[in-house]
């Protein structure tokens, strides 16, 4: 099926049109999302190959800006590298805190399997199929449509209104990092991300260390003569193994789990017949809420200091690989984690929350700029980054519905 322009009956009497809002006792009717507009602006979005490597999120943000500059935003475009961009739209509308949107323009690559095209957009059974319909451009599709309601009803809040939209979360959150280092004001934000509109207030780090364990070559015939660095790396993920069973995975968070580290890949010799005299070892390190980096690299200094001294074995960290970056929470009680279960709940979900996430997401780059924030969005994990990733309409609308009253709700205009 082609992309989808059009709303079919049967979702459209899930809620009024814009031009027929719902009634609210003492204020002017609420603005209602358009959900013919929603599928058309996901269209558009999925449309647009965004996958990562390389990105090339340039067209998907010309794109942002254009619906939003029509909305009566003032925007600009960051690109911070060829091809690479993020958008960013505000909106002042008097006294206030700022509140922020965010979600990514990325995806990850399509791959096969796919039932049909992946960047046609397609509606089957109340679900909408393409790549990035659910990670993350539903999301943002979602977030675009209540920024319009904002803007268009601006008695309900006051405050300033930020849509970020960034590049390269799915590999190592550049454009969020880069956005973050400007030192932005922002008070409170919801990053958009498949949560099947739950509240998710934690997501775990993580950190990759490429570790070099050294041999010394030799002939395969006379391995005596040569230090075998696959054997010596042998010893050192049996001290991995130990360090994550015994110390790691007892670092329990109640909303994340356990923290943990494991080895992903390795990589060790040159030839056929000849004794390896480097092996290379990917790790991957989870980190929980309240566990710092620093803190992780040293135990991995001394992970690689213990394997020298029980057994001799020479290794070095080469690099820490690009990630997300690392764990955050926003506490339980704090207005925005109440606003935004009590927004999910209202709008379809009876467990709201709160959550949270195994893998990592842009929140932690807020956080770390002062914003007290929180995940949502339509859609879940478990068909993201899979052939015939969807997004439910139903949810997909909801979310439109949620994002609209949390950022009231946050932005409160005095009554």
């Amino acid at each position: 099926m082609s992309a989808i322009l059009s709303t079919p009956s049967s979702a459209a009497s899930a809620t009024q049109s814009a031009t027929q809002p719902a009634t609210q006792p003492a204020m002017q009717p609420a603005m209602q999302p358009d959900l013919a507009r929603m599928k058309r602006d996901l269209a558009a979005l999925v449309g647009i190959n965004t996958e990562n490597p390389p990105g090339r999120e340039i067209e998907a943000a010309q794109l942002v800006h254009r619906l939003l500059e029509e909305a009566g935003f003032d925007l600009s475009l960051s690109e911070y590298k060829p091809g690479r961009a993020n958008v960013m739209a505000r909106l002042e509308n008097g006294p206030g805190p700022t509140f922020a949107f965010n979600t990514h323009l990325d995806v990850v690559p399509a791959g096969t399997g796919w039932q049909s095209d992946p960047f046609v957009l397609r509606e089957a059974d109340g679900r909408l199929y393409g790549r990035g319909s659910c990670d993350a451009k539903g999301p943002l599709a979602a977030m675009l449509e209540a920024m319009r309601m904002l803007a268009a009803d601006r008695s309900r809040w006051s405050g300033t209104l930020l849509g970020v939209f960034t590049a390269d979360e799915e590999i190592a959150s550049e454009g969020a990092k880069f956005y973050a280092a400007s030192r932005p004001h922002v008070d409170f934000v919801v990053v958009g991300e498949p949560t099947s509109n739950a509240t998710f207030s934690a997501h775990k780090g993580s950190l990759r260390p490429l570790v070099r364990v050294h041999g010394v070559t030799a002939h395969s015939g006379t391995p005596h003569l040569g230090d075998n660095a696959i054997y010596r790396a042998a010893q050192l993920l049996k001290l991995v193994e130990g360090h994550h069973e015994n110390e790691v995975r007892c670092r329990c968070h109640p909303l994340v789990g356990s923290a943990s580290l494991t080895v992903t890949r390795a990589l060790g010799g040159h030839a056929d017949n000849v004794v390896p005299g480097a092996c290379d070892l990917l790790l991957d390190r989870r980190m929980v809420p309240g566990e710092l980096e620093e803190d992780v690299k040293r135990e991995i200094e001394q992970l690689l200091e213990t394997a020298r001294e029980q057994f001799g074995v020479r290794a070095e960290v080469l690099e820490y690989k690009p990630t997300t970056g690392g764990a955050t929470e926003t506490a339980a009680d704090s207005k925005i984690v109440q606003a935004s279960l009590a927004a999910c709940r209202a709008h379809g979900n009876s467990e709201p929350g709160p959550f949270g996430f195994q893998g990592g997401c842009d929140l932690v780059h807020f956080r770390s700029v002062g914003a007290a924030g929180v995940v949502i969005g339509p859609g879940t994990l478990e068909v993201a980054h899979k052939p015939d990733e969807f997004v439910p309409i139903d949810e997909f609308l909801a979310s439109s519905l949620i994002y609209r009253d949390v950022a009231i709700e946050m932005l409160k205009a005095e009554q």
